[in-house]
């Protein structure tokens, strides 16, 4: 799974990154060293024109769904089921995003222990994981638009510490999986692959990453 991951980019290297031709205001990007499930997180969403900046809530809501409690089960999908379950499958024909990275954290087994392990690539570049969107309106008539990240089984770095990993893109699959027009599921489901374990690595970082509530830049430090 993918539940921690970090984003402290520049705001317009991002844009640049991205092509982004529409954004949110920039005061409301606040680079996160602890981004956690429920938050608001930066995602690249297409109209059919042009890329967009903008926030989706972590934890997707179907849209037939009776309460948004249903977003806390929501924060991952995977990519070798996700055109099969009905939660997702609408939004991976329709809806699909890009969730910018500098690293994600995964916790690895240590006897009766778990150490958070920063996962991220050797050149310190922002990469984009796979996601999917949808907006949902609740019986008072808030909307909501939130994501969930797509995960698949690990490259033979992050095996070592989880059998899953989330689906980096390469730089040049970013725009097919954000076409509004392509929706062959068996072209876009050969996107979903582990990201080549030869251009990535991983180091223990301290425990205070365990909590969401600690987000400074100390916890990307090596232990």
């Amino acid at each position: 799974m993918c539940g921690r991951y970090t984003l402290f980019t520049d705001f317009e290297s991002l844009l640049e990154r991205f092509d982004v031709e529409y954004s949110m205001e920039e005061d409301l990007f606040i680079p996160s060293y602890n981004i956690a499930p429920s938050q608001q997180v930066v995602s690249i969403i297409n109209d059919g024109k042009k890329n967009r900046l903008v926030k989706l809530r972590w934890g997707l809501i179907p849209g037939w769904a009776k309460d948004e409690k249903v977003s806390y089960k929501m924060i991952n999908a995977r990519s070798e089921t996700v055109e099969q379950k009905p939660s997702f499958r609408n939004a991976f024909t329709k809806r699909r995003c890009l969730i910018p990275m500098d690293s994600f954290f995964e916790w690895k087994k240590h006897d009766s222990s778990k150490i958070p392990m920063r996962i991220k690539l050797k050149s310190d570049e922002v990469f984009a994981v796979a996601g999917l969107w949808e907006s949902w309106k609740s019986p008072e008539g808030k909307t909501i638009h939130s994501c969930t990240i797509l995960t698949t089984e690990a490259n033979s770095l992050v095996s070592d510490i989880h059998d899953r990993m989330p689906v980096i893109l390469r730089p040049e699959d970013e725009k097919v999986w954000l076409s509004t027009e392509l929706q062959e599921q068996e072209r876009l489901k050969r996107l979903l692959v582990p990201y080549d374990a030869s251009v990535m690595e991983t180091y223990a970082v301290s425990s205070e990453v365990n909590s969401p509530k600690n987000n400074h830049e100390g916890l990307l430090n090596s232990l």
